[in-house]
């Protein structure tokens, strides 16, 4: 069953060609393929995880080859696929949200006249993750993961007639770039150290191997991942991405691109288990960024861009869970699922509110939409307290897990776990508080749009129609993901089941009592989760919220120009880039060029000054003949005395 894997990347490829080859004449029917194309998929991975689940535990990591690729010498680098309980979660994750994403758009994009094209995208896109999550060898995971970026590029400047939107995707595409630059040195660095780059290889001999070789290695990779999964210093992509179509928000931040940074560093485990140092980088930085994007959350009066900030807190959660090394590497693939279907599920019902409220994104213009919206009001509530982490919810089960390992951080001992735990626990609170300010502007207090909207144009007034529900076809998928994130997260928790599931390719490990007593921390996490509830109603929901934003404290108005990460890159990077290359054009120009066309212009003004001479007159010729006998005649005369 096993040597089928390849339909699951063949299928949303194929799909992606058609659509993109036939043209126009697959307009009435293209989206339709789309959907059947990633449904495909959901359903080979899904024939493939039942397979898994009934093979003994020695028989659950299984080596697909498909062909002979890279033939240098001595090297021979085949490409093919690793079907492990890793791969086939992020496989089930992928192919599931991405399917309903692929239904919800078919009535999201209707009155779009490149309806089509955009599903051969959303193809290309679910194609490319799954090559990366599936490949073998860390260079064939590079193509999937080049793929990923073209896809995510062609999405977010989807409608890149809009100058803005062309700018946002080409901001994450060069952010990315940066990101990619770690990828190819890590393996480089790999190659150069066990001369392969296939995983089976390097996991076998890295144990053992030079640690400053391992740890330049992981903090390449961590370079990568920060740039795929919008991580400090590599986050400022994230919140202009939404500039794509919503459908494309929800892909990117629950099911693709966001994930793969996640995914590699776990991957990646045991070129980091002979790394402790990069490993401890990998807890930092998903540290510092849990708390970067809460605080930004805070701020954002745009519904998508507070729900991309919540993004990139809450895969700081996973990367800090995953720079905690053994203890952490399941924990952070159970909330990276889990949060997969919370937060498509929120960023569908943005979408949703959206396409009530006629394309509009800023929250201080919604309010009481509960009454209108009851189904998106209702899915949204699911998202919302499953990422506060209200038990049962999904979220409780698996981001509690990360907080009381973050306090268990080095078996009890130093500095790490009351650090690490502290920023998780005030992580959950700050989350709290600007989740629940979004929904609580949004659905409750009072309303706050127009009766009429002023045209731009003509100076008459223009009604405005009450807010609506979504069609069925939208409807659905949000409700289908509502399910996910009430249920699943408890379901997948019974017995440890997704930790069992995981121990083939992780290893079983023994879990360290943490610093403070278990229920010290739940209690104190749904603490401050309910403070942080609280203070948002009592802010956005009892009082009046006001319809312009004041103009706030120091620290409002650096969250809401996302603490000035485009001016530090701009300051840091590009200008000092742009300084270098214009002097690098400088001195090619002015030295390199300068000699070569000063030559010129000798050889050019020489020829001008004889050109002058041959001007045709008789007399000019002779005076030049006598001159010359007079010089030769002085010539002479001089060498004779």
């Amino acid at each position: 069953m096993f040597e089928y894997a390849w339909l699951l990347i063949a299928l949303p490829l194929a799909g992606a060609a058609v659509l993109l080859l036939a043209g126009r004449r697959s307009d009435a029917w293209g989206h339709w393929l789309g959907v059947l194309a990633s449904g495909g998929a959901f359903v080979v991975g899904a024939l493939l995880t039942v397979v898994m689940m009934g093979a003994p535990l020695e028989e659950r990591v299984q080596d697909v080859h498909l062909f002979d690729w890279i033939t240098a010498g001595a090297f021979d680098l085949a490409a093919g696929l690793r079907v492990d309980p890793l791969s086939l979660s992020f496989v089930l994750l992928v192919t599931f949200v991405g399917t309903l994403v692929h239904i919800y758009s078919v009535s999201y994009m209707e009155h779009d006249a490149h309806r089509r094209r955009f599903f051969a995208y959303l193809n290309l896109f679910i194609a490319a993750m799954l090559l990366l999550v599936l490949a073998d060898s860390y260079v064939l995971l590079f193509v999937g993961w080049e793929g990923v970026g073209l896809a995510s590029y062609l999405l977010i400047g989807f409608w890149n007639h809009e100058k803005p939107n062309a700018v946002a995707a080409k901001k994450a595409f060069v952010v990315n770039r940066v990101g990619d630059v770690g990828m190819l040195v890590a393996i480089m660095l790999l190659f150069a150290a066990f001369g392969a780059t296939d995983f089976e290889t390097v996991f076998s001999l890295a144990d053992g191997a030079n640690e400053a070789l391992l740890t330049a290695a992981g903090l390449m990779l961590l370079l990568a991942a920060c740039g795929k999964s919008a991580q400090f210093p590599l986050q400022s992509w994230l919140g202009d991405a939404m500039a794509g179509p919503t459908p494309v928000s929800a892909l990117i931040h629950a099911a693709t691109m966001v994930t793969a940074g996640v995914y590699l560093v776990v991957r990646s485990a045991p070129v980091y288990a002979g790394a402790p140092t990069a490993l401890l980088v990998v807890a930092i930085v998903g540290a510092f960024t849990l708390l970067f994007g809460a605080v930004i959350g805070c701020a954002k009066d745009d519904i998508k861009k507070t729900l991309a900030a919540s993004t990139m807190s809450q895969i700081g959660y996973m990367m800090l869970a995953a720079g905690l090394g053994p203890i952490g590497y399941a924990f952070a693939i159970f909330h990276l699922i889990t949060h997969g279907f919370f937060k498509a599920g929120m960023f569908l019902g943005a979408g949703s509110v959206m396409h009530g409220m006629h394309n509009e994104v800023d929250m201080r213009r919604f309010g009481g939409l509960r009454r209108y919206m009851k189904i998106t009001w209702i899915t949204f509530a699911a998202g919302w307290l499953a990422i506060l982490g209200i038990p049962p919810f999904s979220g409780f089960w698996s981001k509690d897990l990360i907080i009381e390992s973050a306090f268990a951080t080095a078996s009890g001992e130093g500095w790490q776990p009351w650090v690490f735990g502290t920023v998780a626990l005030l992580g959950a609170g700050i989350t709290a508080f600007y989740m629940s300010r979004l929904f609580f502007m949004t659905f409750h207090g009072t309303q706050r749009w127009p009766g009429h909207r002023v045209s731009q144009t003509e100076t008459v007034d223009e009604p405005v129609q009450d807010p609506h529900e979504s069609p069925a076809l939208m409807m659905w998928p949000m409700i289908i993901l509502a399910v996910g994130s009430v249920a699943l997260g408890g379901v997948l928790a019974f017995g440890n089941a997704f930790e069992r599931w995981l121990d083939p390719v992780l290893g079983y490990t023994e879990h360290p009592d943490p610093v403070l007593p278990i229920p010290v921390i739940i209690g104190a996490t749904l603490l401050l989760v309910l403070l942080g509830a609280f203070l948002a109603w009592r802010q956005y929901a009892a009082a009046p919220v006001a319809v312009v934003a004041p103009r706030g404290s120091v620290l409002t108005r650096a969250a809401r120009r996302d603490l000035y990460q485009d001016e530090v890159n701009e300051t840091l990077l590009m200008r000092p880039g742009q300084y270098l290359t214009r002097s690098l054009v400088f001195g090619d120009r002015q030295v390199v060029d300068g000699t070569f066309t000063g030559l010129a212009r000798l050889v050019g003004g020489s020829g001008e000054l004889v050109r002058k001479v041959q001007n045709g007159y008789v007399r000019s010729y002779a005076s030049t003949m006598v001159a010359g006998v007079v010089v030769l005649t002085a010539v002479v005369l001089a060498f004779r005395i």
